[in-house]
């Protein structure tokens, strides 16, 4: 601005160049999150071994296997879950558009023995003192503090997001193109219009069930082949 006023004869000078090196440059901090195979299947291991409520123990062993916001998790509603279609279609937090995730066999079947607690109500992971209410925002980093893990440095309830993101990318040979759809984010078309949520449904189901049996395998300690199958 005040070197179009410069040029302009609006302003004799920029006084901006008085500030350099004024201001700290900005420190971007990176999410805690897992990205080598090996933390990842102590990381499942442990899950697997979480003694705390049922509600939670489900939360934590679906957060890896369907990478959504864990707000979006947190607040999931039975209304838009459709177990027969194994379909998780709402809302996204951010930007208020509709979102689909397929679920793999391991995710439908968390959520069919969380609906045999908490179908009756409206949300999927009811808060331990109010059922009418979702889960606590804090429940999942608790959950983990209590396993032992650092939520500024190795693992946030929302480092799964970046977690199956790198994962996905660098193992399972999937287009990024693709993952970025599931993660919800705003992904230009050629047209350079936001993409649509419902696009490329085959191949997300293909990548969430691969996601989803990877994980299993690292679980178990097998050896795991790189995806297969469709990533465009």
């Amino acid at each position: 601005m005040f070197r179009h006023a410069v040029q302009t004869g609006r302003a004799l000078r920029d006084p901006c160049v008085d500030l350099r090196g004024a201001l700290p440059a900005t420190v971007v901090k990176h999410i805690a999150a897992f990205t080598e195979p090996k933390e990842i299947a102590e990381l499942l291991r442990a899950i697997d071994g979480f003694t705390g409520s049922f509600t939670v123990q489900c939360a934590l062993r679906l957060s890896p296997l369907v990478f959504t916001r864990p707000s979006e998790l947190r607040t999931a509603k039975w209304a838009d879950i459709d177990l027969e279609a194994n379909e998780w279609r709402y809302k996204v937090s951010k930007t208020k558009t509709m979102h689909l995730v397929p679920l793999s066999t391991q995710a439908a079947k968390l959520f069919a023995d969380m609906k045999a607690l908490s179908g009756h109500g409206e949300f999927v992971f009811q808060g331990g003192h109010d059922p009418k209410k979702p889960m606590s925002a804090a429940a999942i980093n608790a959950a983990l503090k209590r396993m032992g893990y650092d939520t500024q440095q190795d693992i946030t309830a929302h480092g799964f997001r970046a977690m199956a993101r790198t994962i996905l990318h660098e193992r399972l040979n999937i287009d990024p193109y693709i993952i970025e759809h599931q993660l919800a984010h705003k992904v230009p078309d050629a047209l350079g219009a936001a993409y649509n949520r419902t696009k490329f449904i085959e191949q997300r189901t293909a990548m969430m069930q691969a996601w989803a049996d990877y994980l299993d395998e690292l679980k178990a300690g097998a050896k795991v082949l790189p995806f297969q199958g469709k990533s465009a």
